[in-house]
Formats: structure tokens, sequence, C-alpha cells
């Protein structure tokens, strides 16, 4: 009697789960709290299927998220996984996001040393190995051209092995590198370690932005990502004290070109600890190991925490239906680029802003800083010391971008960031025509055009890491990182010959500061702005019409130009930028507000 009672009610429990998992939306809103707990005690877990509608139940707070973590608790005790040997956990969650991002940032470090360390070896270089003035061009952007086939394999790589055995690949690459450059004996010998080197290069550098910012929580995005652009300026200080410490000693550059070998045997042995993006994981299937790996990283106490992995999942689905469904290529994911406007804006604007941030000439003015050095006077060991003034400007640059860019915004900062370097490139140029003041008025200029594009240049990698929908991110960061990298070969390689003909002004103000002008423009029209919002949120906002964005851009662009003129400047650079989501449950109240 009592098997036929358990029978009947498991019967009656499990039509009770199935009406709860059709129910919309709407209709779980009006459930009762009984309701609700009995719903999510019995397992029923609400048919979510759109991301719009997952990110509603977000901001609503709603129970659908604790039905879906509670389920996966459940699955995991029940898959019972045994703790391995790189297998890391802090009792709080953020201990271990901080230390991920460390050590996945030294990748910047490693990328920033190595541009800087064979700026102080270009001195000595070229007279050992009897390289003529082309050659040692080609020496110098053998490494943005190694980055550039970094950068291809850099898709392959991350669908095949994943984020964090990119990078682990990457760390190889650079030790390998590392090593003979400074056992070069001959021309193709360095040109060979210079091409290793920088396919190394290229592939961390589209990885560990994409890493990190999906991993860490909104609110700490773009903070995060731009410590990678920090690492890479403080990189590229490090190179210059490292060249500036072995100048004195016999055989100089293969110390110099050696020094980066202790800092990709400390990044390889970090990273066997990290665990693979979860966001990653969830592309692949895999929503339990997902699920565990955000328990170790960001925890599911928090309801912040708990509705970001819920919004994840949804959003990973949907995805994964569309392509079922024909709307997306699984054969040929690329082919998105073309016939999904959504993936055609985020291609576009991402890959704009990677032009921006090369075309301006940074990596040409970094890799050959020595050289501008010596060309405004210094000898060569004053222009070792010397370049460590661009270097240090860079680096202080990046660190208002730290822990600013979530508070001012990814539109605010490139739109202020841009006029203020091209000031820099204003007073460089013409302080080739000036006699007495001129080495004063290049210095200042010089100062001024690295500290502003140290705030830049973290934009050009928290963008592009942030705008590609999930299953084409890593494609689409093989786009970006390819053309950064090879518009900074052609900029360096040329950077001789183009000197040469526009003149040292001509060059200066007239190319590097023309492409900021109209960058400017560009920014001011079509830039959305995509802070303080989760990685789903981000494609909500490129599924709109492009013109709906240049019409919101420039009735924005219209009132901060009244505020100026009008003096308003708190209201511009204060008041704006205060009000942060706190959460992204938001109550009616809230919306209400904003």
């Amino acid at each position: 009697m009592s098997s036929e009672k358990d029978t009947k009610a498991l019967e009656a429990t499990n039509v009770e789960n199935a009406n709860v998992e059709k129910m919309t939306f709407e209709e779980r809103r009006n459930m009762s709290q009984v309701e609700i707990e009995d719903a999510i005690r019995s397992g029923s877990v609400p048919h979510v299927t759109s991301k719009r509608e997952a990110l509603d139940v977000a901001h609503a707070g709603g129970w659908e998220a604790d039905a879906v973590i509670d389920k996966l608790e459940k699955d995991l005790q029940a898959r019972g996984d045994k703790k391995g040997i790189f297998d890391l956990e802090f009792n709080n969650p953020k201990h271990f996001t901080y230390l991920l991002v460390a050590f996945a940032s030294m990748g910047g470090l490693l990328s920033g040393l190595d541009q800087s360390l064979i700026s102080g070896a270009n001195l000595f270089l070229p007279r050992d190995l009897d390289l003529s003035a082309r050659q040692n061009s080609l020496v110098n952007s053998g490494m943005p051209l190694g980055a550039v086939g970094g950068a291809l394999i850099l898709s392959p790589c991350n669908e095949w092995f994943g984020r964090r055995w990119s990078i682990i690949i990457s760390c190889i690459l650079y030790t390998i590198g590392g090593a003979l450059e400074a056992g070069s004996i001959n021309y193709g010998m360095i040109i060979a370690a210079r091409v290793i080197l920088g396919f190394g290069v290229g592939l961390e550098g589209g990885t560990v932005p994409v890493y990190v910012a999906e991993t860490v929580e909104r609110k700490l995005r773009g903070n995060m990502v731009s410590l990678y652009q920090f690492n890479i300026a403080l990189g590229e200080v490090l190179g210059y004290a490292v060249a500036a410490m072995f100048v004195s000693v016999p055989g100089n550059w293969r110390y110099i070109l050696g020094s980066s070998l202790v800092f990709s045997t400390i990044m390889l042995i970090g990273m066997l600890y990290m665990p693979e993006s979860p966001r990653f994981l969830m592309h692949k299937g895999r929503t339990l190991d997902a699920f565990s790996v955000w328990k170790r990283i960001r925890g599911t106490r928090d309801a912040e925490s708990r509705e970001e992995f819920f919004v994840m999942k949804v959003s990973q689905e949907e995805e994964d239906a569309e392509v079922a469904a024909g709307t997306g290529s699984r054969r040929a994911p690329w082919l998105d680029f073309f016939t999904k406007p959504r993936a055609r804006r985020a291609l576009i604007y991402a890959n704009c802003m990677i032009l921006l941030g090369q075309l301006t000439g940074i990596n040409a003015i970094m890799y050959y800083m020595s050289v501008l050095m010596a060309q405004m006077g210094f000898n060569d060991y004053q222009a070792n010391y010397m370049s460590l003034v661009g270097g240090g400007s860079l680096l202080i640059g990046t660190i208002p971008a730290i822990f600013l860019m979530e508070t001012y915004g990814r539109r605010f900062w490139a739109i202020a960031m841009l006029p203020c370097f091209f000031v820099g490139l204003v007073l460089i140029g013409i302080s080739y025509h000036l006699d007495g003041a001129s080495l004063g008025v290049y210095l200042t200029g010089l100062i001024i055009y690295e500290i502003f594009f140290g705030s830049y240049a973290c934009l050009t990698w928290v963008i592009p890491a942030e705008v590609y929908p999930t299953y084409l991110r890593s494609y689409g960061m093989t786009t970006s990182d390819a053309l950064l990298f090879l518009s900074s070969f052609i900029v360096t390689y040329n950077f001789t010959a183009m000197q040469d003909a526009m003149t040292k002004t001509g060059l200066t103000l007239g190319f590097y500061g023309g492409i900021a002008v109209i960058g400017w423009f560009y920014q001011i029209l079509f830039m959305p702005e995509t802070k303080d919002r989760t990685l789903e949120e981000i494609d909500l906002i490129f599924q709109r019409p492009t013109m709906d964005i240049v019409r919101e851009n420039m009735a924005s662009a219209t009132q901060t130009t009244k505020d100026l003129c009008a003096f308003r400047f708190k209201k511009v650079f204060i008041d704006k930028h205060q009000t942060r989501r706190a959460s992204i449950v938001e109550t009616k109240a809230d919306k209400g507000e904003a």
C-alpha cells in the first residue's frame, strides 16, 4: 500500500516538475515562495532557452539560477571528482582570481621585455654579427612577423587545446626563442630565433586577454585585462633596465636577449597550476567541468556569481542551438563574420581599435628608442639609459587604466586619451625644427605621448577580448591578433625607410598624428560603451543595428560638448561616472532609475 502511495507521489512530483519546466517567465514570477522551494528541492529546472530571458531572470534575481546551480552541485557530488596535484583551491575564490590574472598577465611582461631588450641589443648586435641596416631592420621586425604566424595558429590551438594549454605552449616557444637568440652566431640564426619568439608572442597575446576576460567578474574585467598592458609596459622598463645592467659586459647583447628565459620559466610553472577557462569548457559542452572551475575561481555563494553562471550556460546553449539549426556555420565558423551582422560588427570594431593602437607608431618608437635617443645627440651608453624615460612613462600611463577603466568606461577613456597623446606627437614633430630647446621639447613630447598612449593602449586588449561571441572568440582573436602584429611588423620594418622618405617630422606628425585624428572621430561616432556588462550582455549590444549606436553616440557627444562649453566639468568628468551596478541583479526601481 505504501509503495503505491510512493509511486503516485513520484508521478505527481514528475507532473509538477514538468509543469514548472514549461512555465513562461511571467508565470514563474507569480509562483509563491513555497512553490519555488518545492521546485528547487525536487530538482526541477525551468526551461530557459533565450539569452534575453536569462538576463531578465538574472536582473530580477530569479530562482531559476538557484535551481540550475543546485542541480549541478548534486551532479558534481555524484561524479565524485578527486583533487589533482595541480588543482589549487582557496577559501576565498577572489584570491584565486587574482593569482590567475597575475600569472596569465606575465605574458604581457614577456612580450614587453622582448620588445625593449632588442632596443638595447641594437647598439651592439649589428656590429658583432656584421649586419647591414636593412638586415637589422628585419631582425627588429622578426618578432612581430613571427607573431603574425603565432596569431594564425591561435584559433586551432585555442579550439583544440584550450586557453590554458595555448598559454603554456607560448611559454615553451618563448623559452626556445630566447635561448636561440642568446646563442646566435649569424644572421640566419638570429632571424629564426626572433621568429620563433614571435610565434610565442602572437599565440600568447591573443589568448591571455581572452582567458582573463572569460574568468574575472564583470566589475573587474576592464581593470584586470588592463593589467596585461601594464605588464607589457613593466616588461619594457625591465628590458631597458636589463640592457643598462649588461651594457658594459663583454658579449652584452647575448645576456640582454637571453634574460627573458628567467621570466618564461616562471610563467610556465605558474600556468601549470591554473585552471581552464570555464567559458571555454562550456563552449565545448563540458558543463560540469565548467561549473567545477567556476566554483574554484568565482564561487557560488553570492547571487552575482550564480546569476552570471546561469546566463553563461543559457547563452552557450542558445549559440549551440543556432549553429545546430543552421543559422551559424558549424564547419566554417569564419563565415559567420561575413554572414551574421552581430559577428561582423564585432570584427570591424575590434580591428579598427587594433589599427588605431598600432598605426600611431608606438611599437616603432619602442623598438627604436635607443636609436632615436642617439639621433638626439646621446652616445650609445647614454641612449640606453635614456630609453628608460620612454619606457617608464608608458608604464606610469597604464596605472590609471587599471584602477579607472571600469569607472569611466571604454568610450570615455578612448575619446579622452587619444587627443592627449596626439599633443605629444605634435611636440616631437616640431622639436626637430628647434635649435636650443629641441631636446627639452622632444623629451616633453615623448613623455606626454608615452603616458597617454599607455592608458589608451589598454583598450587594444580589453575590447577584442570582450566583443566577440563565445563560439567565435578564438577565431575573432586570431584576426585581431594577426592584424595587431602584422601592422606592428609593417610599421617597425619600414620605420627607417618611412623616416627617410617623409622626414622625421612628416612621419611623427603627419602620418602617426594623422591616423590619431581620424581615429578620434571614428570613436566618437561608432564606439559603443561596454563597461560594467557581462560578456553575454555585450552580445546584446552588438545585436543592435550600427545606426542605432551611431545615433546614441551622437546624442551623447552633443550633450557632452554642450556641458563642456557651459563649463559643467564636474558633470562630465565626475557625476556621469559615479553610478555603477553593484550586481547584475536589479530591482524594478533600479531599472526605472537607469
